[in-house]
């Protein structure tokens, strides 16, 4: 069932879980995601990239992640992430996203709170969650890297939840998009004294490859939403290599597929158990 990621953020808040929100770019990785989440009896996001559209295409995207949504039976948000370019805001409100992150982050604090605001004005009459960020999380998101972090402080995150009216704010506390190249630090208190001062949905990004004990400990401390991306990536890699490798003749792309699809299956499931979403669908 497709819902507003306005109805997905409050339930994850009331019920103390966070929703996890998975990445996908082509029919294998939806049908991971959606059959887990099934299984697991978790309500879930499904999101895409600004890359990922420019990749396999705004209505191709959209027919996978509508059409799986709708059949599921467990609560679907569909998602945009990292949106950057209004364009994309714009055909996400037109597809039927139900949700969408306006990154404004490398911009001024001002600039980015009257970003977001405006943003949030469209959205809000369509029931669609706007998602802010404010701080700078290392890593690499798309063709975007960025070298040094920094942590999101405390008294910027309750004034910019206040100005712009956005339903969830993406904080930096010490996570990385892609693949981490040192150890994994989380300022838990950051995020407890964030959420116990602002009362609003916190999101956690760049969480593949934290241990899943730190994204539990993370979503305890007041995470609602967590992404994952790269791990999903890699399951998908090793599985398609462990497969050529002991197939070599074997053509068929149903074959080929299905142990990746898989192996994208238990990632999902153990993310699912990180956040705390099992068995919180309520339909």
């Amino acid at each position: 069932m497709l819902i507003s990621g306005k109805l997905g953020l409050r339930n994850a808040l009331e019920n103390n879980y966070a929703l996890p929100a998975f990445n996908y770019t082509n029919l294998e990785g939806i049908k991971a995601i959606i059959e887990a989440a099934e299984e697991m009896n978790s309500p879930v996001i499904i999101q895409v990239t600004q890359g990922a559209i420019d990749y396999a295409g705004f209505e191709y995207l959209r027919d996978l992640g509508t059409g799986a949504a709708a059949r599921s039976k467990v609560p679907v948000v569909l998602h945009l992430d990292h949106g950057k370019d209004y364009n994309y805001l714009l055909k996400a409100f037109r597809y039927g996203w139900t949700s969408l992150m306006m990154d404004a982050s490398h911009e001024s604090f001002e600039n980015n709170v009257n970003i977001v605001k405006e943003v949030v004005k469209m959205a809000s009459p369509l029931d669609v969650a706007v998602e802010a960020e404010l701080g700078v999380i290392g890593g690499k998101e798309d063709d975007l890297e960025v070298d040094e972090a920094i942590y999101t402080e405390v008294n910027e995150a309750i004034e910019f939840a206040k100005q712009s009216n956005c339903d969830s704010l993406a904080i930096a506390v010490g996570t990385a998009h892609g693949i981490y190249k040192g150890e994994v630090k989380i300022n838990y208190d950051r995020i407890e004294e964030i959420k116990k001062a602002s009362g609003i949905p916190l999101v956690l990004h760049g969480s593949s490859g934290v241990p899943d004990e730190m994204v539990t400990k993370a979503v305890k401390s007041g995470i609602n939403k967590v992404n994952f991306d790269t791990e999903l990536k890699l399951a998908n890699l090793a599985a398609l290599n462990k497969f050529l490798t002991e197939n070599p003749g074997v053509y068929d792309v149903r074959k080929i597929y299905k142990p990746c699809i898989e192996a994208m299956k238990e990632v999902v499931k153990a993310k699912i158990r990180a956040c705390g979403s099992e068995n919180k669908s309520w339909i």
